[in-house]
């Protein structure tokens, strides 16, 4: 090993049955160097991040930390050699303190005594090094986004960190919080930190790496320099052709409102108040896209789920096409709403049913495919599983295989098909024929969470083609991009609060950065 590098990967390969996940990947990350991993969903990523943790062990090759060997499937080693990571989702505990955070787990539980003012005056001094203030004795549940995120770097920095990986570290954060963590790396990496940063957002990656690296496929296909390569190329690299990004265009025709809200309020939902509507009105229109921007937790989950009909309004009005919105899921799919949810694997599918049986799912007591309500019709079923399996690019074991066996982009396409595709005609023994219509009003929560550049182009382009065919349209997104991608209007979510949905035009970044952190009450 050359003095400067810190880590080195060498030939790791790992197999799942028959599928190579890891194929001979060799990779080197030099001291006070910021390096970039990019790939598609199911590239090899977290794969090879778990076998550097000790999650997995490699079937072939090795690595090496500081000119050391790793021992294989021991995260205790990896922490000890000095390799933390800060995951997207956070890991702490709300009801307890910073310092209770970052001191758990680093004391043997024999000792008797918790040698509590040494830790703390070793946080404090690990904060002051790296430019990353917090007050020990601050509850997390009290912290906002970015500051929880500034303790989940700060925990891994007190173990002694000094290769650090970040996993979508912006994901949820506002672009103010974002500037300030790119800072805080600059400063890290200027004392001799060296930083994995995984992203799918390739402008920041851009700006804030050295050199980057793109799997496809389980393999190492390109490593640049970063001040060689352009996002069309690093696109190019993690697909393996162009990808043509959705161009903001303006709605073709706006019609009618189909959803209205006139100041709703909810009851909160086992968050402990975290999460509910305060006073919000809005009007969904036919032919247009509202898309709403806000840090996770200030009321986007209430908004989708009493749209979708999992929570009922406490207060105010909620109306879809002139009648009162009912508390029905079934009811709200029957009258024209279709839901894409936050959560793809815990609510879109349920994994262990076939994706023949998913496709259908929210439709399976319509006449299109069951007698009475009782009987399943399995041969339009499946026909119109094929239809979406066909129209929507979901590639997977085949209509039989369990949902879950489906990656996420591919998971992500059949929801989005059963949410947009309308089933056929249907007739029945009687060859009496069901009409079946097209959605009025889609909510799409988060719709391209986690996606790669590949599948997240595809699903911005499909809710836009919904919208041009005269839907409604709600994104839901902590994306900035995508939010000013997709929204014909823009509105703020803040501590339940809605602000005014204008004009995309009339917004800056920096103006709905102010209003998601709360500074300002919503105005351009």
């Amino acid at each position: 090993m050359t003095p400067t590098t810190v880590l080195r990967l060498q030939g790791i390969t790992k197999r799942f049955g028959t599928l190579v996940a890891n194929d001979a990947i060799s990779l080197d990350l030099q001291a006070g160097e910021v390096l970039a991993l990019l790939g598609e969903n199911g590239a090899g990523k977290s794969t090879l991040m778990s076998i550097l943790f000790g999650h997995y062990v490699a079937d072939e090759g090795g690595i090496e930390v500081f000119g050391a060997p790793l021992p294989p499937g021991n995260p205790k080693a990896a922490l000890a050699a000095g390799v933390g990571m800060v995951h997207q989702h956070f890991t702490l505990a709300d009801n307890l303190t910073v310092l209770d955070n970052v001191m758990m787990g680093t004391e043997p539980l024999w000792r008797p005594v918790s040698r509590r003012a040494a830790a703390r005056a070793r946080l404090l001094e690990v904060a002051q090094r790296f430019g990353l203030p917090v007050q020990p004795d601050a509850k997390i549940g009290s912290l906002s986004v970015g500051e929880r995120q500034r303790v989940e770097i700060l925990k891994a920095l007190y173990r002694g960190a000094r290769i650090l990986i970040l996993d979508e570290p912006t994901a949820v954060l506002t672009p103010q919080e974002s500037e300030a963590l790119f800072a805080t790396l600059a400063q890290m990496v200027a004392q001799g930190l060296s930083v994995i940063f995984i992203s799918h957002k390739l402008g920041e990656v851009l700006r804030v790496s050295h050199r980057i690296a793109v799997l496809r496929g389980g393999k190492l296909v390109a490593e640049a320099r970063t001040a060689d390569t352009t996002q069309a190329q690093l696109a190019l690299w993690m697909v393996g052709h162009a990808v043509d990004a959705p161009q903001r265009r303006p709605a073709k025709s706006v019609g009618d409102a189909v959803c209205v809200l006139d100041h709703v309020s909810t009851a909160s939902a086992n968050d402990g108040g975290q999460d509910r509507l305060r006073d919000v009105s809005l009007t969904l229109r036919a032919g247009e896209i509202t898309a709403i921007a806000g840090v996770s937790g200030n009321g986007q989950v209430a908004l989708a789920e009493l749209l979708c009909g999992t929570r009922r309004a406490v207060s105010g009005t909620a109306q879809l096409m002139g009648r009162a919105l009912p508390p029905s899921p079934a009811r709200l799919v029957q009258r024209g709403v279709a839901r894409i949810p936050e959560d793809r694997h815990a609510v879109g599918v349920v994994g262990d049913l076939p994706v023949w049986e998913n496709a259908v799912s929210e439709r399976l007591r319509s006449p299109v495919f069951s007698r009475w309500s009782v009987f399943v019709r399995r041969a339009a079923a499946r026909l119109h599983a094929r239809r979406i399996e066909k129209a929507f690019d979901v590639r997977g074991a085949g209509l039989m295989a369990p949902a879950r066996s489906l990656s996420g982009g591919n998971m992500q396409k059949l929801i989005l098909g059963r949410a947009l595709l309308a089933p056929e005609h249907a007739e029945d023994a009687d060859n009496k024929k069901y009409p079946t219509r097209a959605p009025r009003l889609i909510v799409a929560h988060q719709p391209t969470w986690g996606l790669d550049i590949g599948a997240v182009a595809y699903v911005q382009q499909q809710l836009i083609a919904a919208r041009d065919a005269g839907a409604a349209v709600l994104v839901i997104s902590d994306d900035l991009d995508e939010v000013l991608t997709l929204g014909d209007r823009v509105a703020v979510m803040h501590g339940g609060h809605l602000g005014e949905a204008r004009p995309a035009a009339a917004w800056t970044r920096e103006a709905i950065g102010l209003a998601m952190a709360g500074a300002t009450k919503g105005a351009p």
